[in-house]
């Protein structure tokens, strides 16, 4: 049984949580939630919420052993960017662009 969680409109960026995600993909979950605690990076703490609540997601259905889940796809997607103005020398100013993240995991059950 598949069971999934969705976490929309993160902020970090798409390439940096990316990064996190390239190390736990098809881990088991115990172990990558591990990983992910000890991780010193902001999309490690981010991913691993995500994770949980997909468990969390998975506990709803009584015949799914928590012991044999596994993370089957991260996908992380990007989200609207925000823009804002900071200002530089001569009166100039220059657009920033902070990005967002929709990040989508699945986990299913080792058979």
């Amino acid at each position: 049984m598949e069971a999934r969680a969705v976490g929309k409109y993160i902020r970090i960026s798409p390439q940096k949580a990316r990064l996190v995600a390239d190390v736990v993909r098809g881990m088991n979950v115990d172990r990558a939630i591990t990983t992910l605690r000890f991780m010193p990076k902001k999309g490690a703490e981010i991913l691993r919420k995500v994770i949980e609540s997909a468990v969390a997601n998975a506990t709803q259905d009584e015949q799914t052993d928590v012991d044999n889940l596994f993370i089957k796809k991260i996908t992380i997607d990007g989200g609207p960017s925000l823009k804002r103005i900071s200002p530089r020398a001569q009166g100039r100013a220059t657009r920033i662009i902070k990005r967002t993240s929709h990040i989508t995991v699945v986990l299913d059950e080792i058979e």
